[in-house]
């Protein structure tokens, strides 16, 4: 945990916004018993393996004003960016997850902590039909990064700054070799402020490569 305090001084909260995260925390402990909401091993270390690891997303490009967290389940990193928002005022996430009993968990976090989100419960592919502009799309632990451009390119179309914040473990150069054979994109690896191994992909400027 004694990376969070650092984390938040540096993105300069307040303590209304600990407040909301405490919050979380404690709700989301409690669905977590009855629902699989993250990998059961990782229960005792929200603070550090959920929090600061969703919040560094945030830190990354705190001038997004609208976030589509595709895949959000146990509102990783969706809810807590929706809390950041909160205390500024502004802003605002699109929470996409298909699953009904996750959904039923991020609407109770969204109106417990006042996160600046909604809820879609539709699957990924329909999003962009209901979800019109993004200024950037946040995923973790959802798919590999070849399927989440696909699932992106529609906003990316529709907005040429748009830009993806994606979180990766040791195996990410596998994966962007092979997006590199489908997709042109700009890409800033950063590494992770939690795990060594492991970076947020930022990807921006994504199209497809010629055929």
């Amino acid at each position: 945990m004694t990376a969070l305090p650092r984390l938040l001084r540096d993105l300069d909260v307040s303590r209304e916004t600990e407040e909301r995260l405490t919050i979380f925390v404690a709700l989301f402990q409690k669905w977590a018993k009855a629902i699989n909401l993250v990998a059961p091993s990782t229960l005792l270390e929200v603070w550090n393996r959920h929090i600061v690891d969703s919040a560094q997303i945030y830190a990354l490009r705190p001038g997004a004003r609208v976030w589509a967290d595709l895949g959000s389940g146990g509102g990783f990193p969706g809810i807590v960016t929706g809390i950041l928002l909160a205390g500024i005022g502004d802003g605002w996430v699109h929470l996409v997850e298909s699953n009904n009993k996750k959904a039923a968990f991020l609407r109770t976090a969204i109106l417990e902590t006042g996160a600046r989100a909604s809820v879609h419960a539709i699957r990924i592919e329909q999003a962009p039909a209901v979800i019109e502009r993004c200024d950037a799309i946040s995923a973790r632990a959802l798919a590999d990064l070849d399927l989440l451009l696909e699932f992106g390119l529609p906003w990316a179309e529709r907005n040429p700054d748009l830009t993806f914040f994606l979180h990766k473990g040791r195996d990410y150069q596998r994966e962007v070799d092979k997006a590199l054979g489908r997709w042109r994109f700009d890409l800033v690896k950063h590494a992770s402020v939690v795990e060594p191994d492991s970076v947020v992909l930022e990807i921006a400027k994504l199209s497809r490569q010629p055929q």
